[in-house]
């Protein structure tokens, strides 16, 4: 597996999370409208808003390990058993840290 490809991958996915992270936080700052009916669907909005946010933030954390782990040269190792992860693994899930086995 080439851990360079894998880390530009990583990267770039990491970007894609903090701008969109970003763009969430702006809107959900933004100064609620008056009209209580505007209000109740803005609410609703904003609590899909929070639920990706939260998704997308423990994403961008397993990213940062995943990253961590390529620094120190356990990346594709199962954290769990020790074994090798699967290239298709690793290929689908790039910031896994376990085997398929340890995850069933």
């Amino acid at each position: 597996m080439n851990m360079q490809s894998q880390k530009e991958k990583l990267l770039a996915r990491r970007g894609e999370l903090a701008g969109h992270l970003e763009s969430i936080e702006k809107e959900l700052d933004e100064t609620p409208t008056k009209d209580m009916e505007d209000l109740s669907t803005e609410r609703q909005g904003d609590e899909v808003l929070e639920a990706l946010g939260h998704a997308e933030f423990n994403e961008l954390k397993r990213i940062d390990l995943a990253l961590d782990r390529i620094e120190a040269g356990t990346y594709g190792i199962c954290a769990t058993c020790g074994d090798p992860i699967a290239e298709a693994r690793l290929a689908l899930l790039p910031d896994t840290q376990l085997c398929k086995t340890c995850a069933a």
